[in-house]
């Protein structure tokens, strides 16, 4: 398996591959990763995701990982679902969750319909390895009007097939227009791709 670092991240493939990698990462990732970056997502799509009218509780944390998103929205009513169980061990420790889920985003996931008020995630639409083909199933467990607020890498967007896809869904009438929110990844900009940036994706579920 690749190093655990920022670029082999950024080169996996296939989920069983993504899976490994998370594996070996659990442990250190908030350290070596999350603290040495100044990670900014979960501090960001948190703040964009309280900002917004309406409950929207409660929250799946799609790709929880060690559960840094959880964290920047403690007191809300929210649960993780990550396909790596190493990497949900270490969330499980922080509290923050009221249950913790394995559960691939490539294929059905077992979690009824209409079960969530708010959806987010920060950096499982960033590397590529995830495409569009999630929507259907994430619109499927998410309630009349719930809300998304997701991390997307500007490129992924148009490679993996998200932004003809939101583009579909709001022609069809099945979510809101998307609105678009740009910030800096990282609070610490020195190093490998430190002065890079995301956007934060935004819409609701029409009912």
């Amino acid at each position: 398996m690749p190093k655990p670092d920022l670029d082999s991240a950024y080169a996996l493939g296939d989920a069983e591959e993504t899976k490994e990698f998370y594996r070996d990462w659990a442990e250190t990732y908030d350290e070596s990763f999350a603290e040495a970056r100044g990670y900014a997502s979960p501090r960001e799509v948190a703040q964009v995701f309280r900002a917004a009218e309406g409950d929207n509780t409660p929250v799946l944390d799609i790709g929880a990982g060690t559960g840094l998103l959880g964290e920047a929205l403690q007191g809300l009513v929210i649960d993780a679902l990550d396909l790596s169980p190493e990497m949900l061990e270490v969330a499980r420790g922080k509290g923050v969750y009221r249950s913790l889920m394995t559960g691939d985003l490539t294929g059905p996931l077992d979690i009824p319909s209409e079960s969530y008020g708010g959806l987010v995630s920060t950096g499982t639409f960033t590397h590529g390895h995830v495409g569009a083909v999630c929507l259907a199933e994430l619109w499927r467990i998410a309630r009349p009007d719930a809300l998304f607020v997701c991390t997307v890498i500007a490129d992924v967007l148009d490679s993996a097939g998200f932004g003809s896809a939101l583009a579909q869904m709001v022609a069809r009438g099945q979510i809101t227009p998307v609105a678009f929110h740009e910030f800096d990844i990282y609070d610490k900009p020195e190093g490998d791709h430190g002065t890079d940036r995301a956007l934060i994706m935004q819409f609701r579920k029409y009912g």
